[in-house]
Parts: C-alpha cells; structure tokens; sequence
C-alpha cells in the first residue's frame, strides 16, 4: 500500500513519543552537525526500524524514497566542486536502491530505473544517468565513508523490513566490512569474532557474577566463583546433573580444590526465591548497564510476558501438588513452570526477570510482579502476551500503567459468530470496540481486531484469530515480535543442568540461571557485533556454544 501522509504522521510521532531515542541524532556537538554520516546512518536506524511497523508501509523501495534527509548536508561528502545536473540526495537515494537489490555493476541498475517510470518520478528524476555517469558518482564523486554509509544504511533497511516480514529484494550479509577496511578486504572472520568475544565475556563475566552469592562461612576454603564455575559448566553439558558434573568439573578445572555436587546443591537450596531473583534482576541490571553504553541498546522497547514449562514430571507429586502444577494444555500432565519478561523486537532479547508459578497465583499477579521489574531496568512501551492472559483485569491493569498491549483473545460464542460472518462476506479483517466488564459495574474499553489467517489448515470460522489492543490496529504488526520468546525458551532450556530433585528453589534456582547464561550470549553478541561492524541485528554472530566455552574458560574452568 501506499505511504500517506496520515501514516508518515504516525510513524513519526511514534518516534518522538520514545524518550530514549533522539532524532534526528548527531554524535558532533550539540550544535547538529548536519554533515555527520553517523548522524545519517542512526536516522537511517531509528525511522526504518518503526516505519515498516505501519500496515501501510509494506514496500523498501517506497521507503528509500520517502526517508527524509532534506536536513543533511551532502555536499560536505561531494568531491566534486561544481554543480552537476544530478543532485547528491537523489543520487544517494539511488545508490542505496542498487544496494538494496545487490546488483555489482551500474548497468543493472541503469535498466532497472528505465523500466519503472513511477520510482524515477518518486525519487525525482527527470531523466535516467547512464551508466558512466553511475560509475564516476559512485567512484569519483562520492567519498569512501559517504559509500561506506549508503552500504550500511541498506543493509539496516533490509533487516528492518525483513524483521517486519514485509518483502525485501534480497536477504541482507551477514556483516558488513570493518570500518577504514576496503569493500573487497575481508569480512569479520570466525577469529576475529572469538577475539572479541573472549575479551568482552571475560568483562562481563566479572561484572555480572559478582551479584550472585552464597551463605556461607566465612571460614569457607572453596571460593564462592567455583559455584558459579561449575552452574556454567552444568550449562555446557546437555542433561548433566551436579553430581557427575562436579566429577568431572574436578578434572577440567584449574582450581586445586571444586565443590562437591551434593554441596553445591545443599547451597543452592538454602537460598530462597527471592532472593535468587534479587540477585537476577541485579545481575541483569549491571548486564543492561554494560550494553547501555552502545547507542544500538536503548531502555526502551516491547516486552513479551510468557510461561514456559518443564518436561513432564513422572514421579510422585504428594505434597508437592501446589509446585509441581499441570501444563498449560488441557493434558493428565503435570510440571513446573515458569514465568518471565523479555525483551523482544528490536532490542536485543534479554530475560528482564523470571519467576516461578504456584497453583493458585493469578495471571494479574503473575503480569504485575514481572512488569513491576521490567519497568525499574527499562522503558516498557508495549506488551505482548499469549491468550493465557486474556483476563480482562490483566489488561486494564496495563492500561492503567499507560501501556499499551496486543494479546489474542480465546474465541467465545460472539466471537465465532462474528468470524462466521466476515467468512462469509469473504472479508480478511474488521475491527470493533468492545467493553469487558470489570464487576461493580466497571468496564475496560478495548479494540477487538479479527484477522483471517493465510493458508489455513481450516475452511470455517477457524480461520480467523481475534487479538484486543488498546492502541489500534497498528501495533498488531508487533505481536509476531512474541515468537522471540519461544525460541529464547528452547535455548534456556540447553542451559539447564538436569536434575531429578523435587525441591522448588533448586528448580528455579537452575531455571534462572539458565536465563541469566542465555542473557550473557545475546549481551555479548551485541556487544561483538557493534565492535566489529558498529551495527547490532537480531541474528547472531557469536554461538551460544561459542559463549558458553568462553564462559567457561574465563571463570578458569578450562
């Protein structure tokens, strides 16, 4: 569809509506450096990463040439002292075009532009340069570093639009040339990938372990760090319990003397659940402090409130019926679960908080503990949810905290009803507000969006999904955002010491720590990948096996 100008208006305001990102942004002085390419390349970021958020916004081409950088002083990067008849901002919005497409050689780009009159009209040109004129702007006339920009900004478009599922001409590299590098020089090999790794995991493994403590004697011989040592190697063995991980941690480790697994179990146990999540949350607060200090990490951004569970517990629950709970489908199976607040979207995907689930706790409790850390680490803008959470009291509490929210809603007899007749009418999607009642005569406004499902395995009203928002159809894009949360949970549970023991602190106790491990991976690949390509995008670099290793080696377990 096309851009219009309610829909630029929308975008933009969004955009001023985030305190933790400035726009238009310069890094020179305060005074705007309208010349600065990192000013150009941050609102490059910033817009793209909303404006494909828009339903109307579905094309990268229309995007290129809709980004407004009237504001920017392009002549400061022209090498060429006297006017031309093509101007610098149209000829690098058609460069960033040919970069978008991928094309090597000026001629493809030449043909292209002649066969779409309507893009020549957007972009504003009258008449199309042949392909000398393309390659001496693009060898001679543009700086190295205005080049460098035009192949990081479509490379940054790509991924936003890509991450929106909106279609883009190709799939954006994996990474882009280290800056003062030539394009042709090689990009950031597995070595140079495992160099930085090494040193920022070593950084932030000293910084982040140090909140996590035991009660212990202060006559203890065993450091409190070969605790944490040995969770981590837990970590980096699949199904490994403490007893014979402890054995074999003897071995691996350079210390003269480890913790014994039924000791380091009986620590882990007299720590309660509050405080194994003080120390979370305080570990990833200083973890969060750390990536802050890349302008790629605001404290800003969607959360997604999820609960996972374990495997299915087979033993005997007597005594334990208000732990070991039931699933969330509707199965004879029991396990323990877990509840957690992530960062998804665009942020990089840190669990905020975890905490565990007891029979009997409501969905509102759950929802307002965890926000309630959430939004001391960072700015809570959205909130995603599964169906779980429908509860009506659930979303006017978030209201209240003046978020916003998209949750599916479990289709009841008026919802059916409805989908039964927009399939009828062949219709693929209808708002309509709805009132929940609240009791005592108390309401909770929300919108109610049906949305027809592509290639449905059904033919009658199951086609559609009805979600409720209290922003308005635009934030529906967002909720694919969630599926974040469930590919985190897979790699969570990789990070799982195995154990067969019943008791609730350990259980969590090794279920957050798992998350804090998962945490530490996606903090040290932002942290990789802006120091090699001054750029952070959702698919990492540095393997979660690879941090783990390093993990392991800088806590002098290797």
């Amino acid at each position: 569809m096309a851009t219009s100008y309610e829909s630029q208006r929308t975008v933009f305001r969004r955009i001023a509506q985030q305190p933790y990102v400035e726009w238009p942004a310069y890094d020179s002085t305060p005074l705007y450096d309208r010349a600065s390419l990192a000013g150009l390349e941050s609102d490059i970021r910033v817009v793209s990463g909303i404006w494909f958020m828009h339903p109307n916004h579905d094309s990268a081409e229309q995007f290129v040439c809709e980004l407004p950088i009237a504001y920017f002083r392009f002549e400061a990067h022209d090498c060429y002292q006297t006017s031309t008849r093509y101007e610098m901002d149209t000829l690098f919005r058609v460069f960033v075009l040919k970069e978008l497409h991928g094309w090597e050689h000026e001629t493809s780009l030449r043909e292209y532009l002649e066969s779409q009159p309507n893009l020549c009209e957007h972009l504003q040109l009258n008449t199309v340069p042949d392909q000398s004129t393309l390659w001496r702007t693009w060898n001679e006339r543009f700086t190295r570093d205005l080049r460098e920009t035009v192949e990081k900004g479509a490379r940054t478009i790509l991924v936003k639009a890509q991450n929106a599922d909106v279609a883009v001409p190709r799939d954006p590299e994996q990474s882009l040339p280290l800056r003062g590098t030539d394009a042709n020089e090689s990009q950031p090999d597995n070595r140079a990938i495992l160099d930085s790794a090494e040193t920022i995991t070593d950084h932030v493994s000293r910084v982040i372990f140090p909140a996590f403590s035991l009660d212990r004697g202060e006559a203890s011989e065993i450091p409190e760090n070969a605790y944490w040592e040995l969770q981590t190697y837990l970590g980096l063995r699949e199904n490994l319990a403490a007893n014979e991980g402890a054995r074999s941690f003897t071995h691996e480790s350079t210390r003269n003397r480890t913790p014994l697994g039924h000791a380091h179990r009986d620590h882990i146990r007299n720590l309660s659940i509050d405080q194994i999540r003080e120390m979370y949350r305080q570990a990833v607060r200083q973890l969060i402090d750390e990536v802050a200090a890349t302008e790629e990490f605001f404290r800003a951004g969607i959360v997604a409130i999820d609960i996972t569970e374990a495997d299915p517990f087979t033993g005997d629950r007597t005594g334990y019926e208000d732990e070991i709970i039931g699933t969330k489908e509707n199965s004879d199976e029991y396990a323990y679960q877990w509840a957690t607040v992530q960062l998804v979207g665009n942020a990089v995907p840190l669990v905020l908080d975890a905490r565990p689930v007891r029979k009997g706790e409501s969905r509102k409790e759950i929802v307002k503990d965890l926000l309630d850390s959430a939004e001391d680490l960072v700015h809570v803008d959205n909130v995603l949810m599964d169906r779980e959470f429908d509860s009506q009291h659930v979303l006017e509490m978030i209201s209240q905290r003046g978020l916003s929210y998209v949750v599916p809603k479990r289709m009841q007899t008026s919802e059916k009803a409805q989908a039964k007749r927009l399939l009828q009418r062949d219709q693929d999607r209808y708002e309509t507000d709805r009132k929940l009642h609240l009791g005592n005569n108390e309401w909770h406004e929300t919108t109610l969006i049906y949305r027809r499902k592509e290639d449905s395995e059904y033919d009658d009203h199951r086609q559609y999904s009805v979600f409720m928002t209290n922003r308005g159809s635009g934030h529906l894009t967002e909720y694919g955002y969630r599926w974040e949360i469930e590919s985190g949970y897979r790699s969570i549970k990789r990070f799982m010491a195995a154990t067969t023991s019943k008791d609730f602190g350990l259980r969590f106790f090794y279920f957050a720590f798992a998350c804090l491990l998962y945490s530490i991976w996606r903090a040290v690949d932002l942290l990789v990948q802006v120091e090699l390509t001054d750029e952070y995008e959702h698919s990492p670099i540095v393997t979660a096996d690879n941090t783990l290793t390093l993990l392991k080696k800088e806590t002098g377990i290797g």
